[in-house]
């Protein structure tokens, strides 16, 4: 019987679509800082990702328009990485940066729509938040590379400053939306400090509009009066 119980659970959860997001998000994640660095190993971990994102806004929009939209973003992106890598130029690079933080930005648009919608909270729906957190701090390295890129010498990293690569735009928007902070990538101009305060801001507010939501999920219990015993 127990172990019945535990097949039928696990099954509940691995057909749960928002559940592979969140995996497939993690180990994106994880695999960045151990992708080759060379442009063909980006050109592939950046493919895999796009098609991720499609797959991903045309589940939750559930409408024709959620998938064009995801298409018309993520084709320049790849295609403006694809030039970058090729021919070695960081404008085209910032452009296809600029185009995948579009696309994360959808994507967490119409995941959170679809997490906080006025009904029953479902596992599907926390694996949701918990894949929506995730595509915050993506979004948020793709806008420090962009601002790495716009605004030179914007960071200071390990004693030197620089622009950023992706793979530490993606460390770094990391620890600052967990609030981490190892202190071993500075910001140092207005705008990446702007941007710092946002990505603070946005986790904290999502952690908190998340337990608000969690709490409403179950009402409150009825008061028993002395009349009812």
């Amino acid at each position: 019987m127990a172990l019945r119980t535990t097949r039928e659970a696990l099954s509940r959860i691995f057909y749960q679509r928002c559940f592979w997001l969140f995996v497939v998000l993690l180990t994106l994640i994880g695999a960045v800082s151990f992708v080759p660095a060379s442009d063909s190993g980006r050109l592939i971990l950046n493919v895999v990702n796009m098609f991720l994102l499609i797959a991903t806004v045309a589940a939750v929009g559930r409408t024709t328009l959620s998938f064009v939209i995801a298409l018309l973003l993520a084709i320049p992106a790849m295609w403006f990485q694809y030039l970058g890598l090729w021919r070695d130029d960081d404008s085209r690079l910032a452009v296809s940066w600029i185009f995948s933080g579009l696309l994360y930005f959808i994507t967490a648009a119409y995941l959170l729509r679809y997490v906080f919608q006025p009904k029953i909270m479902t596992p599907d729906k926390l694996f949701g938040a918990a894949a929506a957190y995730l595509l915050i701090g993506v979004l948020w390295a793709y806008i420090y590379a962009s601002v790495g890129f716009f605004y030179p010498r914007s960071y200071m990293i390990v004693g030197q400053s620089g622009r950023l690569v992706y793979a530490d735009a993606l460390y770094f928007s990391i620890t600052v939306l967990t609030s981490t902070g190892f202190g071993d990538i500075t910001p140092l101009t207005r705008p990446a400090r702007g941007m710092c305060m946002l990505e603070q801001i946005t986790g904290s507010l999502f952690v908190a509009i998340l337990i608000a939501r969690l709490s409403g999920v179950y009402p409150p219990r009825e008061s028993y009066t002395d009349s009812q015993s």
